[in-house]
Parts: C-alpha cells; sequence; structure tokens
C-alpha cells in the first residue's frame, strides 16, 4: 500500500516516503512475500527479484545545459529505491547546469564531474566509468526521454546472470510514445545497418539504457575513442567483438523536440554510419 502525506507537506518530505516505500520494494522480505503469494512464474514476469547482498548500481548522466530537467532526473532516480551511485558529469554547459549540479550534490551518493569544455556524450561515459563503483552501470540521459523505472526490467537478465549486457528498446512494442516517422525511420536504418556490419541483430542500437557489469565498461575503457554520440556503435562493437551475451528489454520513451532541447542531429547519424564501418566491418 503506497504511503500518503498531507497535500501541504514539503516536497523533500514527499521524495523521502516515495523513497522508503520503493526500498520496501526491493528488500527480500517484499520478495518472499510475493513469491509466497503469486509464485515463481509471475513473480519472473513482473521482474519481483532480489538483489545480491550489498548491490550497488552506478548510474552515469551526462549532462549539456540540462539546468531545467537535470535537478528533477536526480529525484526519479533516487525515489527508485536501488542501492544507487550517482555519477553526474557537467560537460561544458553554459546554462546554469554547473551551479544546479553543485546544490544537489548534497550526499556521497551523487558524485559530481565538471569538463571545462563541451566534449560531448562519449567523452563524458569515459569520465564516469572511471569514477563508477557500483556493480552494474547504466546510461541515464538528463532529460525526461525516458523513464528510470525501467531499470527494474532491464537489471532482472543480469542479476540471474542470463545475459551480460542489456539494451532497452524503444521500438517494436506497443508501450511508448509514435515519434515522427524520420525519427524512427533513421534509427532503423542505422540499427539494421548496425546489426550487419557488428554481427548482431538488434532493434535498437541507439538507445540510451546500455546496461552492464561495471567489469564490461572498464574492460573496454581503455580502447573507447567516440567522442559524442558515436559511442553508442562503438560501445555495442566492442561488447559484441569482446563475446558478452545481449539482450533487449522494452522501455518506455517519450520524445522530445529540439525547441525542447534535443541535441542529436543529422551530423551524429553520419558519424553513426562510419562508425559502422570503423568498428564493425573493418573491426578497429
Amino acid at each position: 500500500m503506497r504511503m500518503m502525506l498531507p497535500m501541504n507537506s514539503l516536497p523533500s518530505e514527499r521524495l523521502s516516503s516515495e523513497r522508503l516505500s520503493s526500498e520496501r520494494l526491493w528488500s527480500d522480505e517484499y520478495v518472499d512475500e510475493m513469491l509466497e503469494l503469486l509464485g515463481e512464474s509471475v513473480c519472473e514476469r513482473l521482474s519481483i527479484f532480489k538483489l545480491p547482498r550489498d548491490f550497488v548500481l552506478s548510474v552515469i548522466v551526462p549532462v549539456f545545459n540540462e539546468a531545467a530537467t537535470v535537478e528533477k532526473m536526480v529525484e526519479r532516480l533516487q525515489s527508485l529505491g536501488i542501492p544507487m551511485q550517482i555519477v553526474l558529469v557537467n560537460d561544458g554547459s553554459t546554462d546554469g547546469t554547473q551551479a544546479v549540479m553543485n546544490r544537489i550534490a548534497d550526499n556521497e551518493a551523487i558524485t559530481v564531474i565538471h569538463h571545462p569544455n563541451n566534449r560531448g556524450k562519449g567523452a563524458a561515459i569515459r569520465t564516469a566509468v572511471g569514477v563508477c563503483t557500483g556493480d552494474v552501470i547504466v546510461i541515464q540521459d538528463a532529460d525526461s526521454e525516458y523513464n528510470p523505472a525501467d531499470f527494474r526490467y532491464l537489471l532482472q537478465p543480469l542479476i540471474h546472470h542470463d545475459a551480460d549486457v542489456v539494451y532497452g528498446t524503444r521500438y517494436g512494442h506497443w508501450n511508448r510514445q509514435l515519434s515522427p516517422w524520420w525519427h524512427q525511420a533513421v534509427n532503423g536504418l542505422v540499427t539494421m545497418l548496425a546489426s550487419i556490419g557488428i554481427g548482431i541483430r538488434l532493434s535498437d542500437v541507439e538507445t540510451c539504457y546500455k546496461m552492464s557489469y561495471r567489469k564490461h565498461f572498464e574492460s573496454i575503457l581503455p580502447d573507447l575513442k567516440e567522442n559524442r554520440f558515436g559511442i553508442e556503435i562503438e560501445l555495442t562493437a566492442r561488447w559484441v567483438r569482446s563475446g558478452l551475451r545481449f539482450t533487449e528489454r522494452p522501455i518506455c520513451y517519450q520524445h522530445r523536440w529540439y525547441d525542447e532541447g534535443k541535441k542529436i542531429g543529422w551530423r551524429d547519424g553520419v558519424r553513426a554510419l562510419w562508425c559502422i564501418l570503423k568498428y564493425g566491418v573493418f573491426r578497429r
């Protein structure tokens, strides 16, 4: 049962209450209750499972000019109740993002890193991996396109050792906002070519939600070169060449427009094609 607070309660009180309620959903006691009530097969379908003892999820959040959304995203992450390390990388923002990040970095669960100049998503990820301490790492955008509540579904194959890498796919299922036709068409083309060039069948290679054990991020960290969105292709290619087992899980997705702060553009699409050749076909 969800704990209710008076409407005039402070936002911090509501967040604390939601966090306590969410933490119970990850407790061994709750899982045992659900197993007894629903049975093992139903709990598996609902992604109700026990976390390993002392488990920590490291969430990498590359941030560029997201002063209006980054604090809300941190609150959403903290409300999940998962034992978590949040690594915020301010990638040379010029809109006040740095001040917002400094203000919210008030506990040891949040690590804040500042790049003096904008270097790109790939560079931010490389920087963050070096300070991650969790068992598993996932990448999270600082806007509201992706819902971190989906971490429960992404974590399950890793915790059960059914996969080494989990991608959250935005397409091919019903529970999603429809994107503009050209956006989905371009993503579909890039994904198809990446599947051919890299040698693994994916439905959404450009997804933000890439989750794997920290050791698999660290093993390829010295080889990573891409500074911008080409990191999506490079990560995939290097993991495939490492012989890791991939799986995809459907996720929620709320597309935002360029006037709302969307960063990726047509040049990144061209770069993605080059990265497919470089890291897939030519295997560099």
